[in-house]
């Protein structure tokens, strides 16, 4: 059984992996990170398509977060300011916004700093929706 909560990116991607090494070094958050091509998804309960359009936050009693509520939570675990940042992600009216927010990110990373040609979205497909 886990005890900690779980964030799940891109590796292919250099822009997901970019942020996630930012993440590492400044909010040194209380989680296990993991690109999808080396998790076990199963074992996650989350489906490798779901895996391959939005970052995800699992935690140990098996919630799943998607997309900008899977960045919400993991600055929530974080300490000082960046708490209280993830916590005001999560309220009713800047959740919409940040939802928005990381689509458009999403569906654009591939144009971002760091990215590479595995960063774009397969034509036809929306990031996060099957």
């Amino acid at each position: 059984m886990r005890t900690r909560p779980v964030l799940v990116y891109d590796g292919d991607c250099g822009f997901c992996t970019a942020c996630v090494n930012l993440v590492r070094r400044w909010l040194r958050p209380p989680c296990d990170i993991t690109a999808r091509q080396w998790a076990e998804l199963e074992a996650l309960g989350v489906s490798e398509e779901r895996a391959r359009y939005e970052a995800l936050w699992v935690t140990p009693d098996g919630a799943v977060y998607g997309g900008a509520q899977a960045v919400a939570k993991l600055l929530s675990s974080a300490r000082g300011g960046w708490a209280v940042a993830g916590a005001v992600l999560q309220l009713a009216p800047v959740r919409l916004l940040a939802h928005g927010v990381y689509r458009a990110v999403a569906r654009n990373r591939h144009r971002l700093p760091g990215s590479s040609a595995a960063c774009s979205v397969p034509a036809g497909r929306t990031p996060g929706k099957e």
